[in-house]
């Protein structure tokens, strides 16, 4: 190509010649936006978390009050009385979790079983980029929607059973247990996320995450009570990452505190992304 009888230079440099175009972070950023908000399991699944982990808050809320007079009442009234927002969080994040395994892994199984991988690594060649944008925006949208959900559930929960025991946001760890609640969410969808990375198959990714949100709390309480098993127990992901949303821990859940046991939930979840984008940029596509 000539301009005023000169000839230009049109060789792409080096770092282009080697990596291909570069894109800007925040243009990842968008285009993994772009990716989570246009496919419709996204917001079936962000529906079906609302649903499940508010409707469950009402309805055990519901049930509790309900029955606060009838059989096992005392016991009842005692854990209510307690820390009411164990009754409030209790089972519905440990349900609510079951549907952000399922996005976690999603968000990059559905990319390999449909193709759309090899299209996102021919624009950016650079493995590790694409998958932390994919992480902050998933981190991002998941944190946004867990913390309304979380907070949604409180005052659903509280209102509920304010006839039988009061409880608010000002009373000592109450705060901090609703926060935990959905910080806990997002973390064990990242770890979802982190297991999809590793495994790649939608179906086997699922299975590990839910095996380990729901199967091994099972398998752990068939282990002795001792004091080497209650430790060992209590460094697992649920275990560990669920004391951040109890306001009272009793003494077999005290291996670790609130913020002690998110954190090696977080860490988990670290170790299954950190792993997982090592074996990205060692595995073709």
């Amino acid at each position: 190509m000539t301009v005023s009888g000169a000839t230009a230079d049109v060789s792409p440099s080096p770092a282009v010649a080697q990596h291909g175009p570069v894109a800007g972070f925040g243009h990842l950023l968008a285009a993994e936006w772009t990716k989570i908000r246009s496919v419709r399991s996204t917001f079936w699944t962000l529906i079906a978390f609302v649903i499940v982990t508010i409707g469950f808050t009402a309805l055990i809320s519901w049930v509790t009050e309900a029955n606060w007079t009838g059989p096992h009442a005392a016991a009842r009234d005692a854990t209510a009385l307690a820390d009411p927002t164990a009754i409030i969080f209790g089972v519905a994040v440990y349900l609510g979790q079951l549907t952000l395994c399922v996005l976690g892994a999603l968000v990059i199984t559905s990319e390999y079983s449909t193709g759309v991988i090899r299209a996102s690594l021919l624009a950016v060649p650079r493995r590790l980029p694409m998958l932390l944008a994919k992480v902050v925006v998933f981190a991002i949208v998941i944190g946004i929607l867990a913390e309304i959900v979380a907070f949604g559930s409180f005052f659903v929960g509280s209102a509920i059973l304010h006839s039988r025991v009061s409880v608010s946001l000002s009373d000592g760890g109450v705060l901090r247990a609703t926060i935990g609640a959905g910080l806990y969410l997002t973390v064990f969808g990242l770890f979802a996320m982190g297991i999809g990375t590793l495994v790649r198959a939608t179906a086997g990714a699922i299975s590990i995450a839910i095996g380990v949100a729901f199967l091994l709390p099972i398998l752990a309480g068939l282990l002795p009570d001792t004091s080497f098993w209650n430790h060992l127990v209590g460094y697992l992901p649920e275990q560990a990452g669920s004391l951040v949303y109890l306001v009272h821990i009793t003494s077999s859940q005290r291996v670790l505190s609130a913020w002690e046991g998110f954190g090696v939930l977080c860490i988990w979840a670290l170790l299954a992304l950190g792993v997982g984008a090592y074996l990205l940029e060692r595995r073709d596509a």
